[in-house]
This record gives C-alpha cells, sequence and structure tokens, in this order.
C-alpha cells in the first residue's frame, strides 16, 4: 500500500507511513469481514420457494452479544492505534527539536509567501528576504517553519515529508521537518480556499550543502 504513495524523504516519513498502513490493514479487514458477512447471508436467507420465512423471538442476551463484542473489538483496535501513534505524534507535533534554520510561511489567496531571515539570523528585520512560492532548504538540516494566513484557512501540505497543518489567520503555527534527499518537491494548499485554489502551489528546492552555501551568497553577498 506505501508503494501508492510520494516518495518519502523526511526523517519521521517513515513512522507516519507505518501508521497509515496499520490503519489501512485494520480497515480493509473490517471492510471485508462486514461485506463478506452480509453477501453470505444474502445469499443463505435468500427467499426460495417453499420455503417460509421464519419469526424469531426476541433473545436479549443474543442481541447484547451482537452490540457488545463488535463495539469491545472495536475499541481494542482504537486503543491500538492510539497507541501506536502517540509516540510519532508527540515527535511531530509536541517535541520540535532546535534548528539552525527558521523561516515564515504566509498563506494568502493564492501564493504562498515566504520570509527568510537574513544574516543576523532573526526573522523581522531590514535584512530580511521574501520569495513567492520558494522553499529553499539544505538537506539533512532540522528546518522550522512558522505558519501564517491573511485571509481564510489554508493547508501547508508536503507530501513528500508527510507534512500536513492547516494555516490559520490570527495565529502562529509552528512545525518542522528534515529533508533527506535533495530535489525539487511540490508544495500545494491542501485547504479547499476560493476559486483559485487548484493553482495555489509552490515549491520545496532541497540543496545539497555546497549548492545552499552559494543560494545564500547570492541573496546575501558578503
Amino acid at each position: 500500500m506505501i508503494g501508492w504513495f510520494p516518495e518519502n524523504i523526511s526523517t519521521y516519513g517513515g513512522s507516519i507511513d507505518s501508521l497509515f498502513s496499520l490503519i489501512f490493514y485494520i480497515t480493509g479487514g473490517a471492510f471485508i469481514l462486514t461485506q463478506g458477512t452480509l453477501l453470505l447471508f444474502l445469499i443463505r436467507y435468500r427467499r426460495r420457494d417453499g420455503r417460509k420465512a421464519a419469526h424469531i423471538h426476541g433473545d436479549r442476551p443474543r442481541e447484547a452479544a451482537w452490540t457488545m463484542v463488535p463495539l469491545l473489538i472495536v475499541l481494542v483496535l482504537d486503543f491500538w492505534i492510539d497507541y501506536r501513534g502517540a509516540e510519532t505524534w508527540a515527535m511531530v507535533k509536541g517535541q520540535i527539536p532546535r534548528s539552525e534554520i527558521q523561516v515564515r510561511v504566509t498563506a494568502k489567496q493564492f501564493n504562498w509567501e515566504i520570509l527568510y531571515p537574513g544574516p543576523d539570523g532573526r526573522l523581522g528585520t531590514a535584512d530580511d528576504l521574501q520569495m513567492e512560492n520558494e522553499l529553499h532548504v539544505p538537506v539533512n538540516k532540522v528546518v522550522r517553519v512558522s505558519l501564517r494566513s491573511k485571509d481564510v484557512i489554508h493547508s501547508f501540505f508536503l507530501p513528500n515529508l508527510r507534512l500536513k497543518q492547516d494555516c490559520l489567520p490570527g495565529r502562529e503555527i509552528q512545525a518542522w521537518f528534515e529533508a533527506t534527499k535533495p530535489g525539487r518537491y511540490e508544495l500545494p494548499c491542501a485547504e479547499l480556499c476560493g476559486f483559485g485554489h487548484s493553482g495555489m502551489r509552490g515549491w520545496l528546492i532541497v540543496h545539497p550543502d555546497s549548492e545552499y552555501t552559494r543560494w545564500l551568497s547570492e541573496h546575501w553577498p558578503s
């Protein structure tokens, strides 16, 4: 099933893919079981000539069992998914590692404004650089992203990094990633945000170290 996904280039993408697989196989197994049982009952108890319908009296213990046993199974599977996912979500959402690289991404209808700090390493100062729809980062380095929105709800989505985070007006939300492979990767908006939503697309450019250093020197010459 994982073969259907975009290539994973994230340090935590494998853990997220494992959760997807677990949920897929559990729900897929439940679907096959319930639909198979329904089909079996349709065939076995279908109307046939010479066979009258049976009148079945209520049987509360059996009725309770038909309800409670599936409920217990679903609860056990749900807690199992929660248990397996707790460590992954804590790593992605609750334990943002220290980073030497920070950018601010502001969503608006219908593009991404990406603000880079200058040589002083601080956002909101005179040496900042703003670009449209291009997020440049070095490979194998933790990148911290501050997400904002100027108008409506957007969704910052990096499929290859298994990162998806809504951008909300009036709030600044922190996210992070570490890309493990240089390349050019799509950065779409994953939240319907207006008539131009389908065209709201940027690019993540992951540079090798030497190439990233050259990119920095081109924009902040010494």
